[in-house]
């Protein structure tokens, strides 16, 4: 006869069921135990990374100190150089001053206008025509005349000495004003004898050049072909205006009466008298031949 030892009945059902449990219950221990060594192996992991990086900081600190103690001694050599270096730096500034005053004339590069102690202060920066910038006192002659004659630096020169300098096509590219461009070229006729077509005059009682608004209408019709001679006349006040705002206003205006066939009118005068401050420009009257210059005191 045999014996049947699995529970039957209610309780077999339970049994079952708590046993399923528990199995389910060790399967999570198993599970969080395999995390928890798993935390504890990194636990351990941070922990000799800390080390490491305390070791690090130790002598980190350690070298900080000794630089510490090392940087007093650095200091007190900067400190001494910076007083051989600006104790050298005034002694060159004494002997630049002294050749200055003598006429020299001073590459610009090796000058610091801001530490030179001259007469009234000033300085002029002037470039010769080796191309080099150079300073000097105002109106200085150099001894050794090196470096060639003297043509001021672009910036120093006035709006429309720096418009004259310009070809035509650069001239195109730097204003679209019809009247600035006339003027541009209006100045350039003045000091350039090579250019030819020259309305401009030689005065007389301190009147350098001039030029009559008339002329100037002329001239513009050869500058400008095709255009009417309305469109000539508005286009002469317009570059009277901008020679006046190029040039710094250095030029006057002066309106005459005038008689011809029969007939008055006013005729402007542009003048440029001979007083007047043009950077580098020394043309004078007695530098010119122009003739027609008798019949008007311009």
């Amino acid at each position: 006869m045999s014996t049947n030892t699995e529970p039957s009945g209610p309780n077999a059902s339970i049994i079952q069921t708590l046993t399923t449990e528990l199995e389910s219950l060790r399967d999570r221990i198993d599970r969080l135990e395999a995390a928890l060594e798993r935390k504890d192996d990194r636990l351990e992991e941070l922990e000799a990374e800390l080390e490491r990086e305390r070791a690090e900081n130790d002598r980190l600190e350690a070298r900080i100190d000794e630089l510490e103690h090392a940087q007093t001694p650095i200091e007190a050599r900067l400190d001494a150089h910076e007083k051989k270096l600006n104790a050298n730096k005034d002694r060159v500034g004494e002997l630049q001053a002294r050749e200055l005053e003598k006429g020299a004339h001073l590459r610009a590069e090796h000058v610091d206008e801001r530490e030179i102690d001259v007469p009234d202060g000033r300085l002029e920066r002037i470039r010769k025509d080796d191309g080099r910038q150079y300073y000097r006192l105002p109106e200085s002659d150099d001894p050794l005349e090196r470096g060639g004659e003297v043509a001021l630096a672009h910036g120093d020169l006035l709006p429309i000495q720096q418009l004259a300098r310009l070809d035509d096509d650069m001239l195109h590219a730097t204003t679209s004003s019809l009247p600035t461009r006339l003027a541009a070229k209006l100045w350039t006729a003045r000091t350039d004898p090579s250019v030819g077509d020259n309305p401009w005059k030689n005065g007389t009682a301190g009147v350098r050049e001039y030029v009559t608004a008339s002329d100037m209408k002329h001239w513009i019709r050869r500058q400008e072909q095709g255009i009417s001679d309305d469109y000539a006349k508005k286009l002469v006040s317009r570059t009277i205006d901008a020679l006046l705002e190029l040039s710094g206003n250095r030029l006057a205006i002066e309106r005459k009466r005038q008689r011809k066939n029969g007939l008055e009118y006013t005729e402007r005068y542009v003048r440029l008298m001979e007083d007047a401050d043009i950077p580098g420009d020394g043309t004078g009257a007695t530098d010119r031949t122009n003739p027609g210059t008798g019949d008007v005191d311009g």
